[in-house]
């Protein structure tokens, strides 16, 4: 397939020194103008993307600094963290047990994880917790600072929390537990921890840089994550609550993360502890090819992930509200995937990457997801965090220029 190379300067003054590089084929070059346009007139500083078609690349570009300050640049294998895009590869992980007949997702928790039982969460299906109906979304005793690097202290912690809803019956993003819970049993069942079982099973075999629970060989290679600033006023339900709410679910989540927000974002402790909900440190390459894999029927150049039975009951829309408890905005899900959730005409946040599609978003808004009816994984990631709940402009600017793509493809 023919590519053009890229090698771009930034004109923005405060990037001044900055380029992008890599390649993309003809037909999606308004895809590469949305990057670029990213860093002309948002708040890009440093960045990856990258899309895949039946299992060939079209786009892979990154660009910027790693560091803005120390005007670090980003380079080819430059990797980041991806917040909650590290949800769908620790979900990827329960189904492939679920593939090989290890796990049943709409078997009780307390089958494979006894202790979950206590506080009555007997009745807690795997496929609760992958689809953020469960009703343990946060914790209400507040963390001591570094529990959260503590895989022990979290399940334990989780396994004794009383749910705060009756589980099933509504729908919370389970923004930071979800790791721990749904890591738990692919632990429990796995027989090894949840960042071994995904590169044993996911990263090796599909030649993926993604890590949960990053090596420290690696540490020179991660891009330091810039918070976005905070607003002066809510902007939204959901940052009312984190202003006025101490004891609401939303508040909680945000701000109960045991060392997390945001001083674990660039430390080497974040970086090394397995947090399957938010830790996960890969690029826009790695994210587009795990989804490609997944918009091939679960399998990749001759490599298995899993089976396309299995892959298409995980994909398929599970819980879905009109005010998501956590988010306090409509949301959709699939077992451990987001199903596009476009509140646009409603004013409110979204996560708009097409009705075809399923993947995740990521904190500050990185995106990766696959859609079966083009063939494509898609992968953004970014260093800037950028304001909202789901996505924001940049992501959005780049789903959109794809599908026009394809659209006209």
């Amino acid at each position: 397939m023919q590519k053009y190379n890229v090698s771009i300067d930034l004109k923005r003054p405060d990037l001044a020194g900055g380029q992008v590089h890599g390649y993309c084929a003809p037909q999606f070059l308004p895809v590469l103008d949305a990057f670029i346009e990213n860093f002309d007139g948002d708040i890009e500083h440093g960045a990856s993307l990258a899309v895949e078609q039946g299992g060939q690349t079209v786009i892979d570009v990154w660009g910027g600094f790693a560091d803005l300050p120390t005007q670090r640049p980003w380079q080819q294998d430059t990797v980041g963290v991806v917040f909650s895009n590290t949800k769908a590869a620790t979900a990827l992980c329960a189904h492939i047990l679920a593939d090989g007949g290890a796990l049943d997702i709409d078997q009780r928790v307390a089958h494979y994880w006894p202790e979950f039982a206590a506080q009555g969460k007997g009745d807690v299906t795997v496929r609760m917790l992958l689809d953020h109906s469960a009703g343990v979304p946060a914790l209400r005793q507040m963390l001591p600072d570094g529990a959260v690097f503590d895989w022990t202290e979290m399940s334990t912690r989780l396994a004794n929390e009383a749910p705060y809803w009756k589980p099933g019956t509504s729908v919370g993003y389970h923004g930071l537990t979800f790791g721990w819970l749904v890591g738990e049993v692919v632990r429990r069942v796995a027989g090894q921890s949840l960042g071994h079982f995904f590169q044993e099973r996911v990263a090796r075999p599909l030649g993926l840089d993604f890590w949960i629970g990053l090596p420290e060989s690696e540490e020179p290679r991660v891009a330091k994550i810039m918070p976005a600033r905070p607003a002066e006023q809510p902007r939204n339900a959901f940052e009312q609550a984190i202003a006025t709410a101490p004891e609401s679910i939303s508040n909680l989540y945000f701000r109960n993360t045991g060392g997390w927000r945001p001083s674990g974002f660039n430390s080497r402790q974040g970086h090394a502890a397995e947090i399957g909900a938010a830790g996960g440190i890969t690029n826009a390459r790695s994210l587009a090819r795990m989804y490609s894999a997944l918009s091939l029927g679960g399998e990749r150049n001759g490599v298995r992930v899993i089976g396309h039975a299995t892959l298409e009951r995980a994909a398929e829309v599970s819980s879905a509200t009109n005010e998501d408890l956590c988010l306090l905005v409509p949301t959709r899900f699939a077992a451990g995937f987001m199903r596009s959730m476009d509140n646009r005409a409603r004013g409110l946040d979204s996560a708009s990457f097409g009705r075809d599609a399923f993947g995740h978003v990521g904190a500050g808004g990185s995106l990766g997801f696959a859609s079966e009816q083009h063939r494509i994984g898609f992968g953004y990631t970014m260093n800037h965090m950028g304001a909202g709940v789901l996505l924001n402009a940049r992501a959005d600017r780049l789903t959109q220029a794809l599908y026009g793509v394809l659209a006209r493809s």
